[in-house]
């Protein structure tokens, strides 16, 4: 009898705990074009956050709008970008790649 109550009180700790960490599990957003995205990571690339945009188009760069007095700037596929809440939410933009030549 003991054995059974142990496992069950095992399992129940295992939920409470899983419980506990769901509730801790922050979630973060950002806007493409206006329309907002929610993650769970605290960064993602370039390239995973043009990954969730349905409509992508391939020929345009990822343009992270700049704070403030920031330029606006081009995020390359490999360039992690934080989305720490400190600043606000990230907005991004879809640019026609720059074509010189």
């Amino acid at each position: 009898m003991f054995g059974r109550e142990a496992a069950l009180g095992d399992d129940n700790r295992g939920e409470q705990m899983g419980d506990k960490q769901n509730a801790h599990q922050e979630t973060y957003f950002f806007f493409v074009g206006g329309k907002k995205y929610e993650t769970d990571q605290p960064a993602l690339t370039g390239l995973q956050i043009k990954a969730r945009v349905a409509d992508w188009d391939s020929s345009h760069d990822l343009v992270l709008e700049g704070h403030g007095n920031d330029p606006d700037r081009i995020i390359g596929d490999d360039e992690r970008v934080s989305l720490d809440k400190d600043k606000g939410p990230l907005r991004f933009s879809s640019a026609p790649k720059a074509n010189f030549g």
